[in-house]
């Protein structure tokens, strides 16, 4: 099973039979999410204590084109779902309930509404974190199967690391740091609505250069997300930084906080021909992020060999788990 929203990639699952009878509950009434709403589901995700990145208002909204995404606010708690495809076509999935109350009562909402809009599906819950996994078993016992992906796991390093690149783990990326600074005169910027543009335009040549017949819807729409999170950077309460070499932007990054701890960096995309870059933006751009951060999300790997050697090599504090949740029948 994906173990959280799948944002550049489909995955499949097997239909289970209905015929379960549901006590009588009041549908809750989804709305997709839109730009307005970063708000009112800030208050829920930043105060709670989940670091995943999916819960990051700007990935909700972002990849809301693909995903659906909806939510809804009852009884004290966030309730977020989302379509994802499989062989018979969508199947509705969920995130865990964020709030206060009565959790369990929470997740029989969910699996009513569920029984009405899931396809025929059981109920669903991605994301389930090493955090989340205890209450969701003391709300619902032995209600639920779980499944980890590896390719989901989310990296969480530590600020201080990031920053410093101390230690003899971090030696190499401090090699490509300083070579890349003795070479190259470069500034470093914030990014602002008015960067836009050039961010696009090095992310076209980019992905013009990677593009393959495998991954070519994947980078299609992770072009269209970036499109619209550098045209909503604001709105989205995005902060970003890019490099400039010669008046032109050679990389940029950005992220949004998760929580009250974690800031999550979802996008980094640099020109290869600068030895050394990533290491550069990456600490950079850390260093420009408030210091009551103590960690930092770069997110999944998707199962990519380099991507997840890259990011393993940044030693990270924290491989964080997700699990998904399936209903018992």
């Amino acid at each position: 099973l994906p173990t959280s929203p799948p944002r550049r990639r489909s995955d499949r699952f097997q239909a289970c039979p209905v015929g379960v009878s549901f006590p009588i509950y009041r549908l809750m009434t989804f709305q997709p999410i839109s730009l307005t709403d970063r708000d009112a589901i800030n208050a829920f995700t930043l105060n709670a204590p989940y670091s995943n990145c999916d819960f990051a208002f700007a990935n909700m909204c972002s990849w809301r084109f693909l995903y659906d995404t909806e939510y809804a606010i009852e009884d004290g708690f966030l309730f977020i779902r989302f379509y994802i495809e499989e062989n018979a076509g969508r199947r509705l999935a969920y995130m865990i309930p964020i709030g206060h109350g009565d959790l369990g009562a929470a997740i029989r909402k969910l699996d009513e509404n569920n029984h009405v809009n899931g396809f025929g599906h059981p109920l669903l819950v991605l994301g389930i974190t090493p955090e989340a996994r205890p209450e969701l078993e003391a709300a619902c016992p032995d209600e639920f199967a779980y499944m980890a992906d590896r390719d989901y796991f989310d990296y969480i390093y530590l600020r201080e690391e990031l920053l410093t690149l101390r230690g003899k783990k971090l030696q190499s990326k401090r090699n490509h740091a300083n070579r890349f600074r003795k070479e190259y005169t470069y500034t470093y910027l914030p990014l602002t609505p008015e960067t836009a543009p050039c961010c696009m335009e090095l992310e076209r040549t980019w992905m013009r250069a990677n593009a393959t017949d495998d991954n070519a819807d994947d980078l299609t729409n992770e072009c269209r997300s970036m499109d619209f999170a550098l045209r909503n950077f604001e709105a989205l309460g995005l902060t970003g930084g890019a490099l400039v070499i010669d008046d032109h932007i050679v990389a940029f990054t950005y992220g949004s906080p998760i929580n009250r701890t974690t800031f999550g960096v979802h996008v980094e995309k640099a020109d290869t021909r600068y030895e050394g870059i990533f290491s550069v933006i990456n600490q950079e751009f850390v260093a420009h992020i408030p210091e009551t951060y103590t960690y930092i999300n770069r997110e999944e790997d998707l199962g990519l060999p380099g991507l997840r050697k890259a990011k393993l090599s940044y030693n990270p504090a924290v491989l964080l788990e997700k699990f998904g949740a399936v209903k018992r029948r």
